[in-house]
């Protein structure tokens, strides 16, 4: 049976908001974030959905509206455990250890001192001690899906204030499981808690230890028999199926899919594998963070808000202006700078996605009330659009010096640059495995990258910084820091390949110093037309060499043949450099041949 047009409808609608907002967006230099949120409110049911169903806008109208929410929700709950996922491959757990004090410590300091305040708000206007917890602590979340991405277009994710709110956030990850666990509790069960411990914690647990132990087990081997296939397809299908199978498998448990996701990800942060796959993940979540935004928007239903506008506005404002003050105070009482605590209190004062899905499912176990349920709903969605605002503001706030907050800026950034202050080798066979030995030699820290997935093996295993992936996309190049990276050398002995890397580095960074491997004359000069610091001739090299053993056994001292060869490879390196085109014609149909 051919499905209906209207089947494809939600999806089509998302991508043609995607094509338009993202590009329209950037272009007006604001955060991609607001036009989704915005787009998905007035493409839905309550927003131009409303208009058609009143009569107030033409009946066909109702063919681009999403008018049922229920189609793309579960697709949109995949961007935050993609979102998740890649946190997890970028923080690794030997960061984790490193920011123990922030998450550990400032983040639970966040929670349960907003949701104190909170809570305790709920009971001073007579709503019953359960509730007034639930509310605390669901208000006392941040959402991770906005708040990140926004961090990261400002450029303020890899700050002390951005580390610090990054840390926040991943405890909040850590507390959904606890939090739906004590919503459970809390309502259709309350009396049976013995047959909550049975049902809920102890499949929680074990979900929790199948996922870190399988995936230890499993992960790096399945990767690398992917990898060593050399198919892209098949590594963007292995990709996808962790992400959504840890996710899935942490979800049948009782936890988050996207704690399953994020414990993946850190479980993969120290492979081989974690460059490319970051470049794999990433269209993907950048899509799927979209839908999610996009579904955000359409679920806010102003109607509440006009019909109760002191009780929803208020309770929003409220609930905001409260986490504000609380977590700079408790900022201060950490010894944050009063820039870096302003900036974590206003970033972290709005609601997220996780309180949504705890209010929504403290609602249906009856632990707590519609009406108040709602209101909160509607409250925290409001919330929620605030954060770009947010953004905004923290951006013209002066940065922390690193002086006043030194044991911030000793912390690893959540998006670390990878190959900062060290030089990259592309291609770690016999050339490339040299001229690491001689970085090393002068003490120059280097990473490698090989598409030979039994040599990443081989050496990972020896202690080399190495990764398997494709250096001729640019975005992995990227990923592996060749903006702040010491030098680029490509080692690579097929021709087009080492002009694609050379051409995508340069692409990416003007100043990056790089020396590429040629094959003769000609490729060296192609080479240097792509903009290489220096191309090294295999041919020119091994005549310089051979020339160099021939006269020493001669006789001829060993300066003035030293001397000698140093004023012909000059004299090379010029000609390749000030050569007309008839070298790199010669090449061309050389190498097509």
């Amino acid at each position: 049976m051919t499905p209906s047009p209207d089947h494809y409808k939600s999806i089509l609608l998302f991508l043609g908001t995607a094509a338009v907002v993202a590009p329209l967006f950037r272009r007006l230099k604001v955060s991609p974030i607001f036009g989704f949120l915005a787009a998905g409110f007035c493409l839905g049911p309550y927003g131009l959905g409303a208009l058609v169903a009143s009569g107030a806008a033409p009946a066909w109208l109702s063919h681009i509206t999403l008018d049922n929410l229920d189609e793309i929700t579960p697709l949109a709950e995949f961007g935050v455990v993609f979102l998740l996922f890649m946190i997890g491959l970028e923080l690794s757990f030997e960061r984790l250890v490193h920011l123990r004090r922030l998450v550990f410590g400032f983040g639970a300091a966040q929670v349960f001192s907003s949701a104190l305040a909170l809570g305790g708000l709920a009971v001073a206007l007579h709503h019953a001690p359960a509730s007034a917890l639930i509310l605390g602590l669901a208000l006392a979340m941040s959402s991770t899906a906005i708040v990140i991405p926004v961090l990261a277009d400002r450029k303020r994710l890899a700050t002390t204030s951005g580390r610090t709110i990054f840390s926040v956030l991943l405890f909040q990850d850590l507390m959904v499981a606890p939090l739906l666990f004590l919503v459970t509790i809390l309502g259709a069960h309350h009396d049976r808690f013995d047959a909550v411990l049975l049902y809920t914690v102890l499949p929680a647990c074990l979900g929790f230890a199948a996922v870190v132990l399988i995936g230890r087990l499993v992960l790096r081997p399945l990767f690398h028999l992917v990898a060593a296939a050399g198919s892209p397809e098949f590594f963007m299908a292995a990709c996808l199926f962790v992400v959504i199978g840890t996710g899935v498998v942490s979800a049948a448990s009782g936890l988050s899919m996207g704690l399953g996701a994020l414990i993946a990800g850190l479980l993969l942060a120290e492979t081989e594998y974690r460059r490319q796959i970051e470049v794999t993940i990433e269209p993907f979540q950048g899509l799927l963070l979209g839908l999610f935004f996009l579904s955000v928007g359409a679920s806010l239903d102003l109607s509440l808000v006009f019909s109760a506008p002191a009780r929803t506005l208020g309770l929003a404002a409220g609930f905001i202006a409260i986490k504000a003050v609380v977590v700079y105070a408790a900022g201060r009482l950490f010894r944050f700078g009063p820039s870096v605590a302003l900036e974590t209190a206003l970033m972290l004062a709005p609601g997220g996605e996780f309180a949504l899905v705890v209010i929504a499912s403290a609602v249906a176990s009856h632990a707590l009330g519609t009406q108040i349920g709602n209101d909160a709903l509607v409250a925290v969605t409001l919330s929620m659009f605030t954060v770009p605002l947010m953004g905004s503001l923290v951006s013209r706030l002066p940065r922390a010096k690193p002086e006043a907050d030194a044991d911030l800026a000793q912390l690893p950034s959540p998006q670390d640059d990878g190959a900062a202050g060290k030089a990259i080798i592309v291609g770690y066979g016999r050339v490339g495995q040299l001229v690491g030995e001689m970085l090393k030699a002068h003490a120059i820290d280097f990473i490698a990258v090989e598409t030979g997935a039994s040599l990443v093996k081989q050496f990972r295993q020896q202690g080399v910084d190495i990764y398997w992936g494709n250096a001729t996309r640019p975005e992995f190049l990227a990923r592996c820091g060749i903006v702040k990276a010491r030098a680029l050398i490509v080692t690579v002995g097929v021709a087009q390949v080492s002009e694609e890397i050379v051409a995508a580095a340069r692409q990416l960074s003007a100043d990056v110093t790089i020396v590429a491997r040629a094959r003769d004359a000609a490729h060296a000069h192609m080479l240097y037309e792509l903009g290489v610091t220096d191309a090294v001739p295999e041919t020119v090299e091994a005549s310089l060499q051979l020339s160099e053993a021939a006269l020493v056994d001669m006789g001829i001292p060993m300066g003035l043949v030293i001397a000698s060869i140093h004023a012909k490879r000059d004299e090379y390196r010029k000609a390749l450099q000030l050569a007309d085109g008839t070298v790199r014609r010669e090449f061309r149909a050389r190498r097509h041949r």
